[in-house]
């Protein structure tokens, strides 16, 4: 079995930042991961996503705020959130191939998500 933990969310004022990070169980090496988030009454929807490569892919309504990384040694993968706005209040999930110490590939590994609530 293996684990995605998140961590890093909280309360911010509009305008604020915050740094979430995504702590794999197993490797993650060459695997593409993402966040997610759901918000009261909405659909989870994907907020970023970065390729085994390095390829960054986001959101429309990211709009240069956010930012992806990864760090492989570490299995560790982030998300940083600048800018923050009301409407980005929601629970914030990691998602991620990972890969068990028998060399099992789990696909579609969830966290347990992060809360941010953003104050106008």
């Amino acid at each position: 079995q293996v684990q995605l933990v998140e961590s890093g969310g909280g309360l911010v004022q509009a305008g604020g930042s915050l740094r979430l990070s995504c702590t794999a169980s197993g490797s993650i090496i060459g695997f593409n991961a993402a966040w997610y988030r759901r918000t009261p009454g909405k659909q989870r929807e994907l907020v970023a996503t970065i390729t085994g490569g390095g390829r960054l892919v986001y959101a429309d309504f990211v709009e240069g705020r956010f930012t992806i990384s990864r760090d492989n040694t570490k299995n560790m993968v982030y998300l940083r959130l600048n800018s923050l706005k009301p409407e980005d209040t929601a629970v914030y999930y990691c998602n991620a191939v990972v890969e068990g110490r028998s060399g099992r590939k789990y696909l579609e590994v969830w966290g347990q998500g992060t809360p941010v609530t953003v104050s106008s």
